[in-house]
């Protein structure tokens, strides 16, 4: 009988093609599924590695709808900032608490709706590999929304610094994201000067962003002098002014300007450093590239970024082996991060993690791959017109996007997420999913047009999923009284929780 008739035994997955496309992607859906058989994991894998640049027309379209993709962060942060200006003089209080609270109100919708569109692509784009590690690069390289005026420059941040250069050269994310206002702004940078220098930027940039802790696990070292001298290479590196104002006499030369990127040389320390025993002569400009380039180049900052994307793909604890091949693959090929990820994605250690015996746990889903992924089961291609409940699931999980307070960004580890408060919030967002009651298809302006609940018995479930689960849950789904209960099992299920 063919498959078309109702056997579908002929289109079963392996355990590990479930397993690695749960890697490669946020979760399977039927389209995954149907393309990974029909092209191979070979040709799979070159594909994510190496996506158009362009989201697939339909999400374009939704994605260029947006506000938050309609303005450029320049423009956006100078209505900000000529509405406070505006604020600051107005001298009737209550007017004055009304405009603060529609500016707030704007603050939160600004973040809100980046947070739809990097929820839409991870959802829908066929491209799950550049939006995973968009996910994982604005986890590393983490800002704040909730600091000033950062959420002003997030839309920017995410789908200009970050996102083109997901797949790319470490070195060029690296400069993209130090040029970033919403990055700038976080850490203080924006205010940094000769004679009056901020060490945040600088000291992140070294611990948190390429080098790793200094007599750390990546074997980096470096010192509070190599700090305090890559802190005065970034002087003058902020924003443009609030206020267009004119050259004052006896200032060097005009500001280098790049949309709200400004480095102003009239700011900055010209004096010679030495950083990590290397000599920076001091020139300008130029002195950001080179620093740039010397912490990308040490054995250390391959080190500490192939164990960090091994820990969220692959294990808490990595196979050393592993990291030590993924930190070669970086060193010979300048951080090419697309190449460090096909040598981990075809690693014999990675594929022993794929063929573990059902008796052995897998990778601890995070809050954002766990709803993620049962969306994309649940729903599959039919489109969320709501995700104020996706955001307000997250914020429960304790992961919402861009809320993360410190630099050091979300934790990689299973222990951050499997509390028991964890696993209850998750029991009932798997269950506001499987009931189809969770508003994702009631427009924002009130009307209701819900989905009914999914249909989660699907050919895609018994092609890829069934065969991977374990006696017990499976057992538990046998039993249940209404495909919306045996929805709820199985994304409430530990096999679920589970890459």
């Amino acid at each position: 009988m063919s498959a078309r008739n109702g056997d579908i035994s002929s289109h079963l997955l392996k355990p590990e093609d479930l397993r690695w496309l749960n890697r490669v992607t946020f979760g399977v859906n039927s389209e995954t599924i149907e393309r990974y058989r029909q092209i191979g994991r070979n040709r799979f894998l070159d594909e994510q590695l190496h996506p158009p640049a362009d989201d697939p027309p339909d999400l374009a379209a939704h994605i260029r709808a947006l506000p938050v993709s309609q303005k450029s962060a320049k423009e956006v942060l100078k209505a900000a900032w000529a509405e406070q200006q505006r604020i600051q003089h107005l001298n009737n209080p209550e007017e004055q608490q009304r405009a603060r609270m529609a500016l707030n109100q704007q603050r939160n919708e600004a973040t809100y709706k980046t947070a739809e569109r990097q929820l839409m692509r991870n959802i829908y784009s066929p491209w799950q590999l550049r939006e995973q590690m968009t996910w994982f690069w604005m986890n590393h390289f983490n800002v704040f929304s909730g600091k000033g005026d950062v959420t002003f420059a997030l839309a920017d941040y995410e789908n200009y610094a970050v996102r083109p250069h997901a797949l790319g050269n470490f070195r060029d994310l690296v400069l993209a994201t130090l040029k970033s206002p919403a990055m700038l702004m976080y850490l203080d940078n924006a205010q940094s000067m000769a004679g009056k220098i901020n060490e945040n930027y600088a000291r992140e940039l070294m611990e948190l962003h390429t080098l790793g802790v200094s007599g750390g696990p990546s074997g980096s070292q470096y010192s509070q002098h190599d700090v305090q001298e890559l802190a005065r290479v970034l002087t003058g590196v902020g924003l443009i002014p609030r206020v267009d104002q004119p050259l004052r006499p006896g200032q060097r030369t005009q500001p280098v300007r790049e949309g709200a990127f400004e480095f102003n040389p009239n700011r900055h320390d010209f004096g010679t450093k030495k950083i990590l025993n290397e000599t920076i002569q001091g020139t300008g400009i130029d002195e950001i590239e080179l620093a740039v380039t010397l912490l990308c180049r040490q054995p250390a900052t391959a080190r500490f970024i192939s164990m960090k994307i091994a820990q969220y793909f692959v294990a808490d604890d990595p196979p050393k082996k592993l990291m030590d091949a993924m930190a070669s693959t970086f060193n010979r090929t300048n951080g090419n991060i697309a190449a460090v990820l096909r040598t981990m994605f075809t690693s014999s250690e990675f594929i022993a993690k794929l063929n573990r015996p059902q008796t052995e746990a897998g990778k601890f889903k995070d809050p954002v791959q766990f709803v993620v992924s049962s969306l994309r089961l649940a729903y599959d291609d039919k489109r969320i017109i709501n995700y104020r409940p996706v955001v307000s699931w997250l914020q429960q999980l304790g992961e919402p996007l861009y809320g993360r307070v410190t630099p050091d960004g979300y934790p990689l580890e299973e222990s951050a997420w499997t509390s028991s408060g964890q696993m209850v919030k998750r029991f009932e967002i798997a269950r506001a999913i499987g009931s189809g009651n969770a508003k994702l298809f009631d427009s924002e302006d009130g009307a209701l047009r819900g989905a009914g609940f999914p249909m989660l018995t699907r050919r895609s479930f018994y092609d890829a999923i069934e065969p991977t689960l374990r006696k017990k849950t499976r057992a538990a789904l046998d039993q249940a009284t209404s495909q919306q209960e045996w929805n709820m099992l199985l994304l409430a299920s530990p096999d679920w929780m589970e890459r």
